[in-house]
């Protein structure tokens, strides 16, 4: 039977879709009409329309699939009404989820995110860390904290289940780019003078896409498993992108308070312009906690990969400048 993937004209979907098929897997990919399809143009797959939010479409891809990959999301820390990060990542999750529990799927994987566990350092955060996401009062992160509780009360429910929660990713084919693709053309195109401090945890998509097809085999029903690598400072990650691209580093240690009153500026600019702040307040807040994790159980019970980041970034960096997204030197 067929894999369906929402969300596959994403960064992380696009790479589970790519994933499934060199494992041979058919799948059906579940998109919108007014999708960019780039990043799965070249594949072979069936493509079914919809929305996640209607759960009648969702019903009618799910035919002939024995397994339900949920990637789709609305990944945006700012948006003109917050409401429709709500709408999308928790109306979306529980419309999807009732039509795959209605059509008896063998396993579903819903891709949710570090941001619905906790920040934590210097001791890295595992699954059972509680949420604090709240202190960032970031709407991206609260919506998929909510989105993740109604996955949990649908595996209590019956339905096969299992939650996966990457960190910060990063690779090749993002089209987006997403935030953190976008992070890594601003250091080395030079547009990032300064930085705040913090801690983040990386990993390549790559091993990300692998380790959502290792939880549909092996992940345990009701489980949540933290799909990370790499602990590492921002500053030390800033440099690390820089030395590999051969350019200057951010120098500027911004102070928070100035970062954050920056971060308000982008967002009442964003508000007239209607097009998305470079940063926002909550972005800032996010970046000053120590989001730092413990990923053993991952790594233990699916056997997920960890390419070292210095691979990743090369890769990554190889494939923005392949694309045009890197300012010629």
């Amino acid at each position: 039977m067929k894999k369906l993937v929402t969300g596959a004209t994403g960064f992380i979907g696009s790479a589970i879709t790519r994933e499934l098929i060199r494992e041979g897997k058919e799948v059906k990919v579940f998109i919108r009409e007014t999708s960019n399809t780039r990043n799965i143009d070249n594949l072979a797959v069936e493509k079914a329309y919809g929305d996640i939010r209607d759960g009648d479409s969702m019903k009618r891809a799910l035919k002939g699939c024995d397994t339900l990959y949920l990637t789709a999301a609305n990944f945006a820390h700012w948006a003109p009404d917050p409401k429709v990060l709500y709408e999308v990542n928790v109306g979306g999750t529980k419309a999807s989820l009732k039509a795959a529990l209605d059509a008896g799927v063998e396993k579903v994987v819903y891709t949710s995110t570090n941001n619905a566990i906790a920040a934590s350092g210097p001791v890295p955060a595992d699954e059972e860390k509680a949420f604090n996401y709240w202190e960032a009062r970031d709407h991206y992160s609260m919506s998929k904290y909510i989105a993740e509780n109604e996955a949990r009360i649908f595996a209590m429910r019956g339905l096969p289940l299992v939650m996966v929660n990457p960190t910060l990713v990063i690779g090749v084919n993002d089209i987006k780019p997403t935030p953190s693709g976008q992070m890594m053309i601003d250091v080395v195109n030079q547009k990032m003078p300064g930085y705040i401090d913090g801690g983040i945890n990386i990993i390549d998509v790559e091993d990300v896409a692998r380790g959502h097809i290792l939880a549909a085999k092996k992940g345990r029903v009701g489980e949540r498993y933290l799909l990370g690598n790499r602990n590492i400072t921002v500053h030390d990650y800033l440099k690390l992108i820089a030395d590999i691209a051969g350019v200057k580093a951010p120098a500027i240690k911004l102070p928070y308070h100035l970062a954050l009153a920056v971060g308000y500026f982008f967002e009442l600019g964003a508000l007239i312009t209607r097009k998305p702040p470079v940063v926002t307040a909550s972005e800032v807040r996010i970046g000053r906690m120590t989001e730092w994790y413990d990923c053993s159980k991952a790594i233990n019970e699916l056997g997920l990969p960890q390419t070292p980041i210095e691979m990743t970034i090369q890769k990554a960096l190889n494939w923005f400048k392949e694309n045009g997204y890197l300012r010629k030197s």
